[in-house]
């Protein structure tokens, strides 16, 4: 399922996700439109206009003068992306393929929104919200032929992080979903696919960091600043080269759950309370690697190459945080 309709990829607010979108797409060769769904004079309109227009602008020389792609690229990319005012917006979404809706988080927004655009789409055309509170089940039922609907959860910046999170409900059509992830991909995204359920994947996670952290400041275990070193070269370097179930089963979940034990017994039970399944996986001896079996499976794996490549990750990343080089330096010297 694909909207044949060959206009631009709409996004329905002009706030900070509509342009960062739009922005993705326009990136990546693609015409985009960022409609603004408020009610606004002429004038009121015409300087919204500009000001998007101004931002766009500015974003893509600070990203063109980091090296993303040549200053040569900037008007293009400009040029690919429409902004269009309330009473522009059926005409452009009557040929949108996909339209992703990012209206304020309120249920007001979503229900006005989602009925609107419901009925000003084509048939086909695939309809995604990009809310962070809102399940796609309790949505579902405000868009008109809601087997083409979903939630896709961009993360800001969304011109640059590659996650989209596609979260279905359980009545989208499979073809919708495969189409949508098949135009995330075709700019460089990296769609990943989670149940309807609060929170998707990395705000769970995030959450939880984020309010860790916050605590050891109020207990005074470290400095914010040495918190966000440690962020950076520990936590956010090791889970940016190997993912956080991979991680367990390279170390083992048997050192996860005695890691759990102790900082319950320690810090808060509650806090560390032990999920069933790691207490599971301890029971049965699924251990990851050491025992080819985990979260993964590494049955007929050939571990040493696995290994190697995890090696090449962790490489990269210091490659990335220009350490690598000092490293081979140090040893050149020495050192």
């Amino acid at each position: 399922m694909m909207a044949k309709n060959a206009g631009p990829i709409a996004t329905i607010g002009a706030g900070r996700m509509g342009r960062g979108i739009a922005l993705a797409y326009a990136i990546h060769g693609q015409s985009a439109a960022i409609i603004d769904f408020k009610p606004r004079s002429p004038q009121q309109y015409e300087e919204l206009r500009q000001s998007i227009s101004s931002e766009l602008a500015l974003t893509l020389r600070q990203l063109a003068d980091l090296g993303m792609f040549a200053a040569e690229q900037i008007e293009p990319i400009l040029g690919r992306i429409g902004i269009y005012a309330l009473d522009e917006a059926d005409a452009v979404l009557a040929t949108a393929p996909i339209v992703y809706e990012g209206v304020p988080e309120t249920p007001e927004a979503k229900r006005d929104a989602l009925g609107r655009i419901g009925t000003a789409v084509s048939d086909d055309a695939i309809i995604a919200s990009s809310t962070s509170t809102m399940l796609a089940s309790d949505l579902a039922a405000l868009v008109y032929k809601p087997q083409r609907f979903m939630n896709a959860h961009w993360l800001n910046p969304a011109y640059l992080i590659p996650l989209v999170e596609v979260s279905a409900h359980a009545g989208t059509d499979a073809a919708a979903v495969q189409a949508l992830k098949d135009s995330l991909k075709s700019i460089g995204k990296v769609p990943v696919e989670c149940s309807c359920s609060p929170g998707y994947i990395v705000p769970r996670l995030q959450t939880l960091v984020m309010n860790e952290a916050a605590r050891m400041v109020e207990e005074k275990v470290a400095t914010a600043e040495q918190i966000d070193l440690a962020t950076r070269y520990g936590l956010g370097f090791r889970f940016a080269a190997i993912g956080v179930l991979e991680f367990i089963d390279y170390g083992g979940n048997d050192i996860l759950y005695h890691a759990n034990n102790y900082l319950a017994k320690n810090l808060d039970e509650n806090r560390y309370a032990m999920p069933e399944i790691v207490r599971q996986y301890m029971q049965e001896g699924k251990n990851g690697l050491r025992s080819a079996s985990g979260f993964h499976s590494y049955e007929g794996v050939d571990l040493e190459a696995y290994r190697r490549d995890v090696l090449a990750r962790v490489l990269a990343m210091l490659g990335h945080f220009g350490l690598n080089q000092s490293a081979t330096s140090n040893v050149a010297k020495g050192d």
